[in-house]
């Protein structure tokens, strides 16, 4: 989850808030690819999650990186909660999840780059530790009491509120991962054919990336169990969100929807504000009930911005968040992927015909197949294998266009990191149906054996 965000004034006109937005604005050869990834941590010997404090411990991770690999902390109320690094940072979820969000960055052969240095560091740390990190997209074994807390204060008014606007809140910030990937836009309309793409086809690569079969130690019934929890949090801030696809759609229309959320916090001097609740259309008429008479500063909106959880959200940028966690391979398959799909125009328009027929039920519908199924799921005719063939095919041609090449000329394009990809689509196997398959065949039922066979 994010930092809070830092610089921006005082908004004196409502107009500020699409043209915070408009700012993210960039023509094509300034785009740039930003992946984020989650990791679980764990104590080897004890096969239990890092807890905050102690010999093996995300503070030990933390301060690890920082004095070997030499990044800046972030603290709050005096403890390390975060790193930053060559415009990349190091944050933590609730339950101790360790996240690189990394920076911007032109190819996937860079990026992929800075994930592979990032889990080396990682593991350097972890093994002076005693710690270990697996790439899931739900905690395999450990209950909710088991997952500590990490120390920030966002995360503590969250955790207070998530049981009155759903069932499963708690469940996505102490026991889920996902890896995600930040893409720009050049205009209004490109981030509207962008977001309507992102979200139509966010259910394949749920489905392609499936990785979470299992919770409190046995299967649940779900290949994507972190995405099934997406559509039991908070209906106010998840889903697809059909006003996306309504005409005249644009940032008006996303800051009239993010408008209607209602508020978390308000960050003021290192300290997180509750405003569970209360309404940032209040905050803009200096009515909050929590800062009464103060009016917001574009910091505050651009904090309430990463409040909302839909399938693909924008901000400055466009963020596709359908994925679990996973293993190493596959950190660089899901940039890929997306890039492929929506940073050539030919590969997006037809990425945008594959899609463009669909009403919401449809993409709803395949939304709830993809957690449950995977490749084997179907919605009203729409086999979610046949379509990620035609997805990943779109991609690979992108990419191939792009012909971004890598290692010193060696590599023409960025294809190869669909491999992983394609051969899901040819076997119709994601990751969540080999870990099933192990457990219910040479595992005989023992899950602790995931950690010796899937830890980075």
């Amino acid at each position: 989850m994010s930092i809070p965000q830092q610089g921006g004034g005082p908004i004196e006109d409502f107009a500020q808030l699409a043209a915070y937005m408009a700012e993210g604005e960039k023509p094509k050869d300034a785009w740039r690819i930003g992946t984020e990834h989650e990791k679980f941590g764990y104590c080897e010997k004890a096969q239990k999650p890092l807890p905050y404090e102690g010999p093996c411990s995300i503070r030990a991770m933390l301060e690890g990186l920082r004095d070997t690999y030499g990044w800046t902390p972030v603290e709050e109320q005096g403890n390390i909660i975060g790193l930053t690094h060559n415009g990349a940072n190091v944050s933590l979820e609730p339950g101790g999840q360790l996240e690189l969000s990394g920076a911007p960055l032109e190819t996937i052969h860079q990026t992929c780059d800075e994930v592979n240095q990032h889990l080396r560091e990682v593991q350097s740390i972890a093994d002076k530790i005693g710690a270990r990190f697996i790439g899931l997209g739900a905690a395999p074994q450990w209950s909710e009491a088991e997952m500590p807390m990490m120390p920030k204060g966002r995360y503590r008014l969250m955790t207070d509120y998530m049981d009155s606007v759903g069932t499963m809140g708690k469940t996505m910030m102490y026991r889920t991962c996902t890896v995600q990937v930040n893409l720009d836009f050049a205009s209004e309309a490109d981030m509207v054919q962008k977001m309507r793409v992102a979200l139509s086809l966010q259910p394949v690569a749920t489905a392609l990336f499936a990785n979470s079969p299992f919770l409190d130690g046995k299967p649940n019934g779900f290949k994507s169990w972190r995405a099934n929890v997406w559509q039991n949090l908070d209906e106010a801030r998840t889903g697809m969100l059909p006003f996306v696809f309504e005409e005249g759609f644009g940032y008006q229309a996303w800051v009239d929807y993010v408008l209607d959320v209602p508020m978390y916090f308000v960050y003021r001097d290192g300290k997180y504000i509750n405003a569970l609740g209360q309404s940032f259309r209040d905050f803009l008429k200096g009515e909050l009930p929590a800062l009464p008479g103060e009016k917001p500063t574009l910091s505050d909106w651009a904090d309430h911005m990463t409040t909302v959880f839909p399938e693909a959200r924008v901000k400055k940028f466009i963020e596709m968040r359908g994925a679990d966690g996973g293993p190493w391979r596959r950190l660089c398959a899901l940039p890929a992927f997306w890039v492929g799909l929506t940073y050539d125009q030919s590969a997006l328009d037809a990425a945008w015909d594959l899609v463009k027929g669909w009403d919401h039920e449809t993409r709803e519908g395949l939304r709830r197949a993809a957690a449950k199924d995977a490749l084997q799921g179907e919605y009203n005719g729409i086999k979610l294998h046949d379509l990620a063939r035609e997805a990943v095919a779109i991609s690979r041609s992108g990419l191939k266009s792009r012909a971004k090449p890598g290692s010193g000329g060696l590599v023409p394009d960025e294809t190869h990191f669909l491999n992983a990809l394609e051969e899901s689509v040819d076997s119709g196997r994601v990751p969540a149906d080999e870990l099933l398959e192990k457990y219910h065949g040479e595992w005989q039922g023992d899950l602790s054996k995931i950690y010796s066979e899937y830890s980075y």
